[in-house]
């Protein structure tokens, strides 16, 4: 085993092993359970999702997850007045977003992370590959915040950005 394969290993298993401890509450009983879960867990994983040369650069998430928050705050507030105000207007539809990122691991998770995002939900794709993004007000600039979010995390992974 190569010292990256078995960093790799370490890092997922402690991830494994943190997420068993907050599923499970911390509860002291269930830690040997967590802990064999972990290592199985570890065990199957590359398997399912090889280690590969990326690395999460630390500064860069911090700043992703702070424009998250922020982003999410704005529109969870947005989505709030227009439940409950029936004279804003509501203009659902689908914008694109032009994605950068290839195919792949990263690009899959960019998708998911804006789905957890209110208002916008990714529901596919088009024949050029751009994100179909539904929203509840095509007027608002979607297609620009998420070029922002994606610049963002595009930083995060380290990840090259295609030609879109």
């Amino acid at each position: 085993m190569n010292l990256t394969l078995s960093r790799a290993a370490v890092l997922r298993a402690v991830g494994f092993f943190l997420l068993w401890i907050m599923l499970s509450g911390g509860d002291p009983a269930d830690l040997a359970v967590g802990a064999m879960a972990a290592l199985a867990a570890t065990w199957a994983s590359p398997s399912l999702l090889a280690p590969d040369a990326s690395r999460v650069r630390p500064a860069a998430l911090g700043r992703f997850a702070l424009r998250f928050l922020q982003d999410s705050l704005v529109a969870g507030a947005d989505v709030a007045r227009r439940a409950l105000d029936p004279k804003l207007p509501l203009r659902p539809g689908f914008v694109l977003h032009t994605v950068g990122l290839p195919p792949g691991a990263a690009r899959n998770m960019f998708t998911t992370l804006m789905s957890l995002l209110p208002g916008t939900v990714p529901t596919g794709s088009d024949e050029r590959g751009r994100i179909l993004i539904h929203c509840l007000d095509v007027e608002q600039p979607v297609a620009a915040q998420l070029a922002a979010a994606e610049a963002l995390f595009v930083r995060v992974v380290g990840e090259a950005r295609g030609d879109g």
